[in-house]
Formats: structure tokens, C-alpha cells, sequence
């Protein structure tokens, strides 16, 4: 009887070790493949105005009736994202959330401004159905046509100075921090850092 509970014992804490090493494989793997796997970009076009440029100034009015400039040097030392939207774009309307967490944690340093074009009145009734009076809101047809607006949800980031750092389709929140990443690198978008350190870490290995 003792010798069969020793046995049992032995094979038990066999398997233990096994798992054990198992798991620790796996996790390895795991960290492999996190290191491979790049993360989702915002997607930028290549047409239009490019990164690193000075954005031309838009000074337009928002639909609180306050005036606004889009572009320049801001004294306030802020950036300023460009979101734009459409009340019919299902994707945008689930972005809203993450925009508003964005307004409140990156509020040191950015403004972020939605903005579209259409008819007013089908605007103003969608933002008082989000409960987004307060936010900058601008109709401009030729402002979405200046950042190459091609479908949406689009998003700019302009920073103090008035330098377009970055644009693209954005589809989520990771797309949309890809914009600050990418300003935060001096680069056009998280995909042309990523290829340049790739190149950069191939370079060093040769």
C-alpha cells in the first residue's frame, strides 16, 4: 500500500514537472509571436497633404457658434485631433466612447475636434442624441477634402505648431493611439517605425 502511494507520488509530480514545462514553452512562444505580430496602424493614403508638412489653416465656425482655427501655431502649446464623422457611420458611433475616455486623459496636451459635412440640422439633432454639445463640432466640406477624407471614420493629429504629424482610417482605439505613437516616433505612421527599426535591428545583426 505504501509503496503504490510513493509510486502514485513519483508519476504525479512527474506530470507536474511536465506541465510545468509545457507551460513555460507556451509562454515563450507566446512572447515570439507578441514580438512579430506588429500592431494595427491607423491606414494612411498617400495622396493629399504629407506628414511633416504644415497643415493649411481652416478658421471656421462650430455649431455652438463659437470660432475655431484648424492649422498654425496654437499658443496654448496643444495638438489637436481631427475626427471625422458621419451620423450614419455605425463605426464612428462606437468610437465615440473611446474618444471621450481620450478627451479626459489626454486633455494636457490635445484637443480633439469632430468634424463632417452635410446638412445642420441632421448634425445638431445627432449630437444632442450623443450628448455631445459641448464638444467642437465643424461643417466643412473642404476641410475633410484637404485631409484626403475618403471614408470614414478619418482622424488627423496636427500638432502645436501646426505640422500635420499623422492621418489615416481609423477603425479603433488602437488605431487612433497609432496617430499619437507615430507623432511621438517623428515618423508618418506606426508602420513606417516599425519597418525602420526592423531594417535598423537587421542591420545591427549583420
Amino acid at each position: 500500500m505504501i509503496n503504490t502511494l510513493i509510486i502514485s507520488n513519483i508519476i504525479l509530480w512527474i506530470l507536474v514537472l511536465v506541465l510545468a514545462t509545457v507551460i513555460f514553452a507556451l509562454i515563450r512562444q507566446i512572447g515570439v509571436l507578441y514580438e512579430r505580430v506588429a500592431p494595427a496602424g491607423a491606414l494612411m493614403s498617400g495622396k493629399g497633404l504629407k506628414t511633416g508638412e504644415l497643415a493649411p489653416v481652416f478658421k471656421l465656425q462650430t455649431l455652438s457658434g463659437e470660432k475655431l482655427q484648424i492649422g498654425g501655431k496654437r499658443p496654448d502649446g496643444k495638438s489637436s485631433l481631427l475626427f471625422f464623422l458621419s451620423p450614419n457611420c455605425p463605426v464612428c458611433k462606437t468610437l465615440i466612447p473611446v474618444l471621450r475616455a481620450m478627451r479626459k486623459s489626454e486633455a494636457t496636451w490635445l484637443d480633439i475636434v469632430l468634424a463632417s459635412d452635410g446638412e445642420e440640422d441632421k448634425h445638431r439633432a445627432w449630437l444632442a442624441k450623443q450628448q455631445l454639445d459641448s464638444w467642437p463640432y465643424v461643417l466643412s466640406a473642404e476641410l475633410g477634402m484637404t485631409m484626403q477624407v475618403a471614408k470614414l471614420p478619418f482622424a488627423a493629429l496636427i500638432d502645436e505648431n501646426g505640422v500635420l504629424c499623422a492621418r489615416g482610417l481609423v477603425n479603433s482605439r488602437e488605431h487612433i493611439e497609432s496617430l499619437f505613437e507615430a507623432r511621438a516616433q517623428g515618423v508618418a505612421s506606426i508602420q513606417e517605425y516599425l519597418k525602420t527599426k526592423q531594417q535598423n535591428q537587421e542591420q545591427g545583426v549583420a
